[in-house]
Order: structure tokens, then sequence, then C-alpha cells
């Protein structure tokens, strides 16, 4: 008797499963039919999508580009510690060690009077009258420590060092401070202030506009919806799942999703490699963005694909809710 039992709760979950899965196969041909037999909305609804996913793409990009760009902006704005030109060898090698110490610094270059007349002289080789004037000067350029920081807002450390390092205060040349002090401190100040604005900016305006777009996408799903609300009536009258009447517009908008990420994938890559050289021209750091790209081209799209069929997924939630309330 327990043996027929079994038996019967095995048939009767095997054809509730097979219940399931034609109950799904009808609501995924039902999106796709409904995807496909009003060919003016289809087409509005996939259009919204992709400048959807398009601006997506291009507020993502256009963030990555602008941190690797602050991130190269920072890495050349280094600070500067002047020391007298007839520092020896020795003492150099001391201050410089104790400067790598410090936890704020990421880096120390030393750079000798001998090299920073060459260095000047080679900037300004076309400059005759410059040349002329370097080789009838009696003074001597000094010696600098080229210190690149972690923040470069932060130089309170350099500061404290420059004070009360002992093997520093003695061959500090008096006539340059350094170059976090002074006017000069407000200048490096100012562009940090300005990465920092730029890059929380660049952010901000990619969140922005991701939600203007979801909210569009939104709309368009459901004026999909609202213009087969009879139905969706009809649909409830006989009887059918909430589940049942919501699955083909789901099904319909992930369609949406799907065709649109490709489009704006597509769209996006033409547009990022396209100008990509005159970016590059006014100094904007493309390589790490177009790299990316390069070489996560396909998950790039498939990223694309499924938050498209996301944002359908959730759009459509919402908009049938309203439709489906008894």
């Amino acid at each position: 008797m327990s043996k027929h039992k079994g038996d019967a709760k095995t048939f009767a979950q095997q054809r509730r499963k097979r219940r399931q899965f034609l109950t799904y196969v009808r609501m995924v041909r039902y999106g796709v039919n409904n995807f496909s037999r009003n060919a003016w909305l289809t087409i509005a609804a996939t259009a919204v999508m992709t400048v959807t996913l398009t601006v997506v793409f291009v507020s993502l990009a256009a963030h990555n580009v602008l941190v690797d760009t602050v991130s190269e902006v920072r890495n050349k704005v280094d600070m500067s510690i002047y020391v007298k030109t007839d520092t020896d060898a020795k003492d150099v090698k001391a201050i410089q060690s104790h400067l790598e110490k410090l936890s704020s610094v990421k880096k120390v270059t030393y750079v000798s009077p001998e090299a920073a007349r060459a260095d000047f002289a080679q900037q300004n080789a076309s400059n005759n009258s410059v040349l002329s004037a370097l080789n009838e000067a009696t003074n001597q350029l000094p010696g600098t420590f080229r210190i690149k920081v972690i923040d470069i807002n932060d130089t309170r450390q350099l500061e404290q060092f420059v004070k009360s390092d002992s093997a520093l205060k003695n061959h500090l040349d008096p006539s340059r401070e350094p170059s976090f002090a002074g006017s000069r401190r407000s200048a490096i100040e100012g562009i940090g202030r300005v990465m920092s604005f730029t890059e929380k900016a660049g952010l901000g305006a990619s969140i922005l506009f991701i939600a203007i777009s979801s909210l569009i996408v939104f709309n368009t799903i459901r004026m999909a919806i609202f213009n087969r609300k009879d139905e969706i009536q009809m649909m409830k009258l006989i009887g059918a799942d909430r589940s049942f009447i919501r699955g083909p517009f789901i099904v319909e908008a992930v369609v949406y999703g799907i065709i649109a990420g490709i489009i704006a994938s597509a769209i996006g890559v033409a547009a990022l490699y396209s100008t990509s050289d005159n970016l590059i021209s006014y100094g904007i750091v493309m390589r790490g963005t177009t790299d990316l790209v390069s070489t996560y081209g396909m998950a790039v799209i498939a990223g694309m694909m499924i938050m498209g069929a996301l944002i359908g997924i959730i759009s459509s939630l919402f908009a049938t809710q309203r439709y489906l309330k008894i």
C-alpha cells in the first residue's frame, strides 16, 4: 500500500513539474509574440532601453576615464624640498632614507644641482638667450628632493619632518621654501581639491543619469502594459495566476533589455574608440579604459545584456502591479 502511495506521489510531482514547465514555455512564447506583435511599441521600448544602457555605458566609461586621469595628474604632482648646493652625498642619502620611512610618502627622488642644471639647459635648448644667461650665471641651483605623496592634500607629515629632522635642518636652502609651504602650497591644495571634486562629481553624474534613464524605461514599459490592460483583465477573469499574467510582460521586457544591451554595447564601444585619439590629445588618460574594454569585451556585452534584462524585469514588476490588484 505504501508503495502505491509513493508511486502516486511521484507521479503527481512529475505532473506538477511538467505543468509548471509547460506554463513557463507558454509565458515565454506569449512574451516573444507580444514583442513582435506591436512593431512601433517594440521599437519605441527598445530604443528607450538602448538610450538608457548607452547612457549607463558612457557614464561608467567616463567615470573610469576620469579616475585614471585624476590618478595620472596626482602622480605628476610632487612635493619639493630644496637643500644647499654643497650638501654631500652622505647627508643626501640620510635625508632620503628618513623621508622614505614616512607613511604618507610613496617615492623620493633626489635631483643634484648638476642634474638640475642639465635638465634646465635641455628644456631651453632652443632659447639661446636663456642658455647664455645660464652659462654666465655664478649662482648654482640647489639640490632637490622630489617627493610623491599618497594624498597631495595632506602634507602635515612633511611639514613636521622639515621642522624636526636634524639631518635636514642643517642643509635646508634658506632662499627657497618647500613647495608645500607658502604660496606654492595653496596651488597644490587647489589642484587636490579640483581632482577630488571632479572625481565625486563624475560618480554623482553617473548615478543621476542611470536613475533618470531607468525611470524613462519604467514609464515606457508601463505604457506598453496600459495598452494591453483589457487583455490583463480578461486573463484575470478566466482565473489565470498572477505569475502567468505577469510572466509574458517580464519576458518581453527581458527581450527589450537583451537586444538593447547588444546595440548599446556596440554604440558605446564605437564612441569610445572614435573619440579616444582626440581626448588623448587633450591630456585625458584613455588607455586603461580602452584596454579594459578590449580585454573583457564579451564580458562587457554580457554585463550590458544582464543589466538591460534586470532593468526590464524590475520595471515590469512595478508596472504590472497596478493591474494585478484585485
